[in-house]
């Protein structure tokens, strides 16, 4: 289990536009919103995406970066991105079982063609979304074991305004005796 506070994982994805990303070196002033997603399989996913993409502006003004990535292939990344009309999301692709594992996200088996009748690879990791602060430690996570019930990101907006208004501390960091 991933501990607020202390340093997260490494991360070092190929993206769609931009190279590779690598978390430990973001330069955003207050932190990165790191998004996992199932992958171009998940309605639910693509949906979620494009709440997103509208409101990378929204974290830039707080000084927050944000990155959404999958287990995908690079095709089916790009698929995902004509898909939701990216153009300002940075998308990585090609994340490892064993790193997502790393990250505490669930890995689910492929269930054959989804609702929206595209396969699901042998096996994808489930969706999680961290806001790791600058430092690479973690501050805010959330991870699923299925595409349903994901954080709100207005609601997580409106959190960076009160944590950045009240230097609002990570919580749940707490490892001793009970």
């Amino acid at each position: 289990m991933l501990m607020p506070r202390q340093k997260t994982p490494d991360l070092s994805v190929q993206t769609l536009d931009n190279g590779v990303f690598n978390l430990s070196e973001a330069e955003a002033e207050r932190g990165t919103v790191v998004c996992f997603y199932r992958g171009l399989h998940c309605p639910i996913c693509a949906n979620y995406l494009k709440d997103l993409e509208s409101r990378i502006d929204d974290f830039a003004e707080r000084g927050v970066s944000v990155i959404a990535l999958s287990t995908d292939t690079e095709e089916r990344a790009r698929a995902m991105a004509d898909k939701i009309g990216a153009s300002k999301l940075q998308i990585g692709y090609g994340l490892s079982l064993e790193k997502a594992r790393e990250w505490g996200l669930y890995i689910s088996t492929s269930r054959g063609k989804t609702s929206i009748g595209i396969e699901e690879p042998a096996l994808f990791s489930e969706p999680g979304l961290f806001l790791v602060s600058p430092g690479q430690t973690l501050y805010y996570g959330s991870v699923q074991t299925m595409p349903f019930v994901r954080p709100h990101f207005a609601e997580l907006v409106s959190a960076l305004d009160f944590a950045i208004k009240n230097d609002y501390p990570a919580r749940g960091e707490y490892q001793g005796a009970l």
